[in-house]
C-alpha cells in the first residue's frame, strides 16, 4: 500500500506550509509564531481540541476517531537552529542568523498532513494526540512536555516520532529495537593555577600544562575503562587559556561532550573524570574543578513498538526500503524522554543527496513529506483499528 492517494493530493499544500515555517524560523522554546500557524492549520483542519502553552510554546491537537479507545501519540519537533542560512532558496529565512538546518520545518509539516486526513477520515478507534514540540535542539522540551504532564494529562498509551535522514537514500525507512541514539552529557572544567611571566614558569602554576594532561588522560576512559563493545564517545571541544605569548595565565578551561547508551557506562565516566581532574589538579599543583551536567538521555525503542512502526512504513513504501535492526548512533535526541515515559519508537526517513543536518546549505526534502504523513496515519489505523 503506497503513499496515500488523498495526502499525495494535497502534497503541494504540505510544502507550502513546510517553506512558510522554513522562512520563518524560531529558537528554544520561543516557537510562538511557529505555534500560532500550526495552530491556525489544526483549527481548519477541524480538530477536536487543542490545547495550547505546554512548554511555554508547544502543541497538543486530539482527534477523536470511531468509539472507545487508547490514546496514541504522535510528535513533530518545532525550534529551528542559530546558523546563517546559505541555501539561496527562494523560501530561505527571513530571520538573520536562524535557520531550519535540522528539517524540524518538515517534521511539523507532515505531521499536519497526517492531521488534516485523520481529521478529514477518522477510521481509527480511540484518540490520536498530535504533539508540537518546541526546543528539541536546545532545552530539551521533549522533557519539559512530559514533565508538564503532556502524555499523563491526555492518557498518551504510546508515543512515536520521526526523523528525516539526509545521505540516506530517499524515501527508506528505518528503525530498530532498543537503544537508536545516545544520551549527550557536557562537561566543564575550570583550572586555576599561579600565572606569571613566560620566561620564569618556575615562579608559576602552570594551568596550560595541567590542561593539556587533563585532556590526554580523558582519553583513557574510552580506551582504557570500558569494555569496547559497549559503545562510549568522548570528546574534548574546546580548551582556551591565555592572552599573550610571554605571559602564563592563571586559569584554563576545557569543554565537551560524552555519548554512551549504557546508565552503568555513563556513570563510569563521570567517576572516571572526576578521578582523573583530581589526580591531575593536585600533580601540577593547581585547582580544578569538574561540572558534569547530564543532558538528554539515550533514545530507547520499545523493541515490539519498534517491529510495528516498521510494519506500519512498510504499509507505504516496499518492503525492502524499510529497515529494522540494531543500529545505534552516537547523536542525541530529545523524544528520549517520551520513551522513557511511554512504549513507542522513533523512526528515521531517507532524503536522499544533500548537505547534512547543521549545515548552513541543508535544506528539508519535501518529496518525503507525504511519506511521513501517511507513515503516521499507518501508525494510527493499525494501531487503533475500527471494530
Amino acid at each position: 500500500m503506497p503513499v496515500i492517494n488523498r495526502i499525495a493530493g494535497f502534497a503541494d499544500e504540505m510544502k507550502a506550509w513546510r517553506r512558510h515555517l522554513h522562512a520563518h524560523p524560531e529558537l528554544g522554546f520561543d516557537c510562538h509564531e511557529t505555534a500560532a500557524y500550526v495552530v491556525e492549520r489544526l483549527k481548519e483542519f477541524g480538530v477536536d481540541e487543542i490545547h495550547e502553552g505546554i512548554a511555554k510554546t508547544g502543541v497538543v491537537a486530539i482527534i477523536n476517531g470511531r468509539g472507545a479507545g487508547p490514546t496514541i501519540g504522535l510528535r513533530a519537533d518545532m525550534d529551528a537552529l542559530p546558523i546563517v542560512e546559505a541555501t539561496g532558496a527562494k523560501h530561505a529565512s527571513k530571520i538573520p542568523g536562524k535557520m531550519h538546518a535540522c528539517g524540524h520545518d518538515g517534521h511539523t509539516a507532515m505531521l499536519l498532513g497526517a492531521a488534516k486526513y485523520l481529521a478529514e477520515t477518522r477510521n481509527f478507534s480511540g484518540r490520536v494526540a498530535l504533539i508540537f514540540q518546541p526546543a528539541e535542539e536546545l532545552g530539551g522540551g521533549a522533557g519539559v512536555m512530559v514533565r508538564e504532564g503532556a502524555l499523563d494529562r491526555f492518557d498518551v498509551a504510546q508515543v512515536y516520532a520521526v526523523h528525516n535522514a539526509p545521505g540516506m537514500p530517499l524515501g527508506t525507512f528505518m528503525t530498530g529495537p532498543g537503544p537508536v541514539l545516545a544520551s549527550d552529557d557536557t562537561f566543564h572544567i575550570r583550572i586555576k593555577g599561579q600565572g606569571g611571566h613566560a620566561a620564569n614558569p618556575q615562579e608559576t602554576r602552570d594551568p596550560i600544562m595541567a590542561a593539556v594532561a587533563i585532556a590526554q588522560a580523558l582519553q583513557t576512559i574510552v580506551s582504557r575503562n570500558h569494555y569496547a563493545r559497549e559503545e562510549i564517545v568522548l570528546s574534548v571541544t574546546q580548551i582556551h587559556a591565555g592572552s599573550a605569548d610571554n605571559v602564563i595565565p592563571e586559569t584554563a578551561y576545557i569543554n565537551g561532550t560524552v555519548r554512551s547508551f549504557l546508565p552503568e557506562v555513563r556513570e563510569m565516566a563521570e567517576r572516571r573524570m572526576k578521578e582523573i581532574v583530581k589526580g591531575q589538579a593536585l600533580a601540577f599543583g593547581v585547582k580544578a574543578k569538574l561540572d558534569y551536567d547530564h543532558g538528554y538521555p539515550p533514545t530507547v525503542n520499545d523493541p515490539e513498538k519498534s517491529l510495528f512502526a516498521a510494519e506500519a512504513a512498510r504499509a507505504v513504501v516496499p518492503a525492502d526500503q524499510v529497515v529494522h535492526e540494531e543500529n545505534r548512533e552516537m547523536g542525541a535526541e530529545d523524544f528520549a524522554y517520551m520513551l522513557e515515559a511511554r512504549p513507542g519508537a522513533y523512526m528515521v526517513i531517507g532524503q536522499g543527496e544533500g548537505d547534512g543536518l547543521h549545515q548552513p546549505g541543508y535544506d528539508f526534502n519535501d518529496e518525503i513529506a507525504p511519506l511521513g504523513a501517511s507513515y503516521f496515519v499507518r501508525l494510527v489505523e493499525s494501531a487503533q483499528p475500527v471494530d
